[in-house]
């Protein structure tokens, strides 16, 4: 029995791994994501129960506490959190990814501290590397959860010789990290480094707002992989490390498809302070701002809709906030019975995570078949008789397209202009997440449809009803 355990522990952590890459895969569909994050939760259970069995683990009872004290915090909150803060929950959770990781790395050192036994070079990088990676990853993901939540201001900040502090903040990690390879037992040194790394993670994202914050949310989270597969390699588990790997990678690739909805580098978004104020005073902002703005009243939009043959409907986080996604469902399925055709058009960085949109739509059972993405959606705007945007804005503005003044410019949009109308829910003429005024709102073809999105699209479906 005692030669089949160990053996039999691999094998259990080969079938989770299996189990976490299938999940993976599904999960890029939205009518298979949800079974593939049944089945990656069941390949994590596994990967649980299999470490339990461990010959290594020393207190059962402290475990088993505060799996008992997680999964009851992580229930409550996943139950009570609102689609509109996800964006902040999963910031959290990517900080907490990084904490634990950070913190297997501190107990390790302190664990061969006080052993007094040598530590070996590759255990020595490993846990320098988690303590990097895991202590920006933490600093870094609540500072973006405080952005996001408003506790802190979402736009850039900045101050004379960011840059250069940064530099010498990584050449203090470096220089202490050297010293530790050669000299293992500094616990000063060490208690240092930790610090650093904390510092770092703050540095990384206060420069960072507006518009870029879901690339930061998504690259934060492929951080949180990293770290976990570097403290895999610091208690030499196989399993944190492939589970580290998958979340590392899959999350630089997300980052990246990002980046290129977005038309930027990975390096513009991380330093350019896209969505400051002095960015946000160029491009559409100066031209609009005279121009005429066109209102209607819900009975004017209902009919617009309702003698439509064919509607793009928009989702931005204007209808999050306002959480609108179920009367936006009941007003797609009201003109669907008078014969029009609805299409939803998803923009990839709609919204202030990865997916959001997609997320709202399917708590409220829009079919799939009716999203569209970006590429596939903007042909058919010409066709469209009605665009319907619901708190878009960043994401819909013509001055990325045409305005070369403007900080959004190159930025590839839903191209709603494009519609033969475009009714547009809003509560003002406020800038969207990134600073910038909207050109849109000004064309010949839009009008305004001014209020809370929940109130109006609600208002819409009486009207249509009546039609």
């Amino acid at each position: 029995m005692s030669d089949f355990l160990p053996t039999g522990i691999q094998l259990t952590y080969l079938v989770a791994a299996s189990l976490f890459i299938f999940g993976l895969k599904k999960l890029g569909s939205p009518a298979t994501a949800r079974n593939g994050n049944v089945i990656a939760a069941v390949g994590m259970l596994l990967a649980i129960v299999a470490t339990m069995l461990d010959q290594h683990v020393l207190n059962y009872e402290m475990i088993l506490l505060g799996l008992a004290i997680g999964s009851g915090i992580g229930a409550i909150a996943a139950y009570k959190v609102q689609m509109t803060e996800m964006p902040q929950m999963v910031g959290l959770l990517n900080g907490l990814g990084g904490a634990a990781s950070a913190l297997v790395a501190v107990a390790e050192f302190w664990r061969l501290l006080d052993s007094g036994a040598p530590v070996p070079l590759d255990v020595n990088i490993s846990m320098l590397l988690d303590v990097l990676i895991g202590g920006v990853t933490f600093t870094g993901s609540f500072l973006a959860f405080a952005k996001l939540q408003g506790l802190i201001s979402g736009s850039p900040i900045t101050f004379p010789l960011q840059q250069q502090f940064n530099l010498v903040l990584l050449a203090a990690y470096v220089t202490g990290s050297i010293y530790l390879i050669m000299t293992p037992d500094s616990l000063p040194i060490f208690l240092g480094v930790v610090a650093v790394s904390l510092v770092l993670g703050v540095m990384f994202v206060i420069p960072i707002g507006g518009g870029d914050m879901p690339v930061v949310i998504s690259l934060l989270n492929s951080l949180s992989g990293i770290a976990a597969a570097a403290a895999g390699f610091v208690v030499m588990n196989n399993m944190l490390i492939i589970a580290g790997a998958l979340v590392g990678a899959s999350g630089i690739i997300l980052t990246e498809i990002m980046c290129k909805a977005m038309n930027r580098s990975l390096f513009s978004v991380l330093f350019s302070a896209f969505g400051s104020a002095g960015g946000a005073g160029g491009g559409a902002g100066g031209s609009a701002i005279d121009q005429t703005v066109r209102s209607i009243d819900p009975e004017e939009g209902a009919m617009m809709l309702g003698y439509a043959r064919s509607v793009v409907i928009v989702p931005g986080y204007g209808m999050a906030v306002a959480q609108a996604q179920h009367s936006v469902r009941e007003l797609s399925d009201q003109l669907e019975r008078m014969g029009v055709d609805v299409k939803y058009a998803i923009h990839p960085v709609a919204g202030r995570m990865p997916g959001h949109m997609n997320v709202l739509l399917a708590e409220a059972n829009v079919p799939y078949t009716q999203l569209y993405d970006m590429d596939d959606i903007n042909p058919q705007f010409e066709q469209a008789d009605v665009a319907l945007v619901i708190g878009a804005n960043d994401v819909v503005n013509p001055a990325a397209r045409s305005d070369t003044n403007s900080p959004i410019y190159g930025m590839p949009i839903l191209e709603v202009d494009r519609a033969k109308q475009t009714i547009v829910i809003k509560r003002g003429m406020s800038t969207g997440f990134a600073g910038v005024d909207n050109e849109l709102f000004y064309k010949d073809k839009t009008t305004m449809l001014f209020g809370s999105a929940k109130d109006m699209v609600s208002k819409l479906v009486s009207e249509v009803k009546q039609l």
